[in-house]
Parts: C-alpha cells; structure tokens; sequence
C-alpha cells in the first residue's frame, strides 16, 4: 500500500509514546489498570474523521486504540466513513458525475437526503475525498485524503504498531448493521474475514468491535473470540438533566419496546454480558447534567449570557451508578465522545477538557472515546 505524502510524513517522525509503565498508579477500572485512550474516528479534531492521516496523526498523539466507523459500497466493500450517507464527509456534493445518485433514503426508520456508500463502487468511492465535517475545526485539510477500506487501515494499524513500538488497537464499529442486512451487504462476515487476514480474530488481539444494536453483537458472539462492545445512546437530555432514551433499531424491528436506558439497570447489563465484554455509553448516561428553564419557554436558557445554548449553561448531577452496575456485572465501560471545544463542556469544569476527563477518569471508565487523544492522554497521566 502506497501512503500518501502526509501520512508518510506524519509516520517518518512519530514519537514513540510507551506503554503504561510497571509501577503505574492503580486506577478504579475493572481491571485496575489505566483507561484506554480511543481516538474517536481518528485525530478527528485536527484533521478529517476516518482518513489514514487522522489515524496515523492519533497514534502519533499517543491513543492506544483508534476507532474506524465501518460502512459498505455496493460491491461488498467496507470502507470507513461515520454514517452511509456521504454527504458531510466527503465532496460528494461537488463532483457532477454523481449528481443524479442524491436520493432520499430511509436508515434507521429515519428518512435521509444524500448520497449512499451503498450505490458507489469501490474504484468510485476512491475518487472522492473526505471533507472536515465539523465547520468550527480545520478545514485545510479538505479535498486532500481519500476514503480508506478496512483492509488499508489494518495494514496501516500493523505498520504504525511496528512504527511506535507499541500494539495499537483498533476498534471498528458496524454502523447500521441491520440497514445494511436489508440491503444485502451485511457486516460481520466481511469485518472478520478481514481481521482473519491481519491475524487479529482471536481472543487476546487489540481489537473491540462496537455495535448500537444486541442481535449482531449476539450473532458475532458465536463467530469471533474477539472482544465485543454494546453501545448505548440516548437522543438528548432534558432541561432537568433526565435522558430522553432511545432504542436499538433491532428492537424496533423485532417489537421490543425496551430503550437503550432500560438495558442500563444490574438485570440488564448481566444479561449483556451473555453476548458483550463491555458497555459503550454516551456520557450522560454516567454523568448527566441540568439546565436552567427558561420562563417562558420552559427550553433550556442561556444561563452564562453568551447568546448560545450549550453545555456551559448547565451543571453537573449526582453521578448515576452505571460504571459501578457494570462492573459488578464484569462488564468494562467505554465511554463517549469527548471533544475539547468548551461548548461541549458542563460549566462546573470551567472550559477545561482536562477536568472533564479526571471526572470520569475517577468515575472508574476503563476508557474514553476521544476527538482529541493527546488531551485524554495528558489527563490520564494527572492521576
């Protein structure tokens, strides 16, 4: 595999970061050792999500694992991108070739406008290039990183281990898995025929495979000794800090009205562990947060008066007790996704990502998905 000129760079210089040394400090984790550091998507806060460049420039960073989000081209192919539609993420909208594939696309029971991985080939995703998809990070990087399959960034993940001196992990998630068994271009055989090639499908590789949905997870179960992750998301949080839950889509489909916080309670999560190593929350689900009602609205106000609702304008509650539930179940808990950019942060921590992660670092989450890893390392290494 030919490595772009960046990607070679960033690789030519790469600090070695070692691994967590002996006598490192215990930590309230399952195991006792330190938190993983994920870099979520990549190094997605500097450069484009799902890139071998933003891969590569995390390892860099010092993440111990990194998370490529996995899709399916039409012709059975699984390349990395966060969702199946292409349109935030790559310059799809700009090439006039593909004009007429923009169509409107139930997902998830959630109908999408865009441009679908699922009608492009392989050689047609490979003239794209991925685009920042977040208009207040850097854009220079736009229009300069092709679209990665997974058989690249295994092979990448071997050469940057070998690079670093250190395993790095990887992480994939099935996105969709049940959209894409209704379109004929199921994940989970593909995804493990990959990591066959790589010599990763054993019990004891650096690798979590993540899912929002229990039946694939269940059926991976039975497939791979691999180490499996159920996630777990929520559509918001209400003014008075309660999560407004929703379900896998599997549910949906199967007729189960159990959301996803119903499955958080000691009784669920031992029933998890029949089919998954761990537990992948959102993070309100362990740390939630109020806001202040506006009087006459009832919507959440703007309590710091900067013109803009966000994160700032609320205050942290009681910590739930899911880490410890989970635990007990013998579950590990990966929690998600933290970002630097103090909009996403509770006003207790004062516009300082570093405080946020020591919460949840003392919490006892066995890792964090992260948007910036060498944040979450320089966190973890305050314990």
């Amino acid at each position: 595999m030919k490595l772009p000129a960046l990607l070679s760079g960033l690789m030519a210089t790469m600090l070695t970061v070692p691994a967590q040394a002996a006598k490192a400090p215990d930590y309230p984790t399952l195991s006792g050792k330190a938190p993983l550091v994920i870099a979520h998507r990549g190094a997605s806060g500097y450069l484009p999500e799902h890139t071998l460049e933003a891969y590569a420039r995390a390892v860099e960073l010092g993440a111990d694992y990194f998370e490529p989000d996995l899709v399916s081209t039409r012709d059975g192919v699984l390349i990395a991108r966060h969702e199946p539609n292409l349109k935030d993420s790559t310059d799809v909208a700009s090439r006039p070739e593909f004009a007429e594939r923009k169509k409107k696309v139930q997902v998830d029971g959630v109908e999408e406008e865009g441009w679908f991985a699922s009608d492009f080939t392989l050689a047609e995703i490979k003239t794209l290039r991925a685009l920042q998809s977040r208009a207040d990070r850097p854009q220079q990087f736009n229009g300069q990183f092709q679209i990665p399959t997974f058989d690249e960034i295994l092979a990448l993940r071997a050469k940057l281990s070998k690079q670093a001196g250190r395993e790095i992990g990887i992480y994939p998630e099935t996105k969709h898995p049940s959209w894409h068994a209704q379109q004929n271009l199921a994940l989970e055989k593909p995804l493990l025929k990959a990591l066959a090639q790589y010599g990763l499908n054993r019990k004891n590789a650096p690798v979590f495979i993540q899912s929002f949905e229990t039946a694939n997870l269940k059926a991976l179960r039975k497939l791979t000794p691999v180490k499996l992750v159920f996630l777990m998301d929520a559509n918001d949080v209400t003014v008075d800090g309660k999560l407004d839950a929703g379900q896998p889509y599997d549910f949906v489909l199967a007729g189960d009205k159990r959301s996803y916080a119903d499955l958080t309670s000691p009784a669920a999560l031992r029933e998890i562990r029949k089919f998954a190593d761990g537990i992948g929350p959102w993070k309100p689900y362990l740390l939630a947060s109020e806001g202040m009602a506006d009087k006459k609205t009832g919507t959440a106000a703007d309590v710091n008066g900067d013109k803009t609702v966000d994160m700032q304008d609320r205050t942290l509650l009681t910590p739930s007790s899911l880490v410890r539930d989970a635990h007990k179940a013998g579950l590990l808990v990966h929690a998600y996704t933290f970002r630097n950019e103090a909009k996403y942060l509770a006003a207790n921590f004062m516009g300082d990502p570093l405080e946020e992660y020591k919460a949840y670092y003392a919490l006892g989450v066995d890792g964090v998905f992260s948007d910036f890893a060498d944040t979450a390392v320089k966190a973890r290494a305050l314990k």
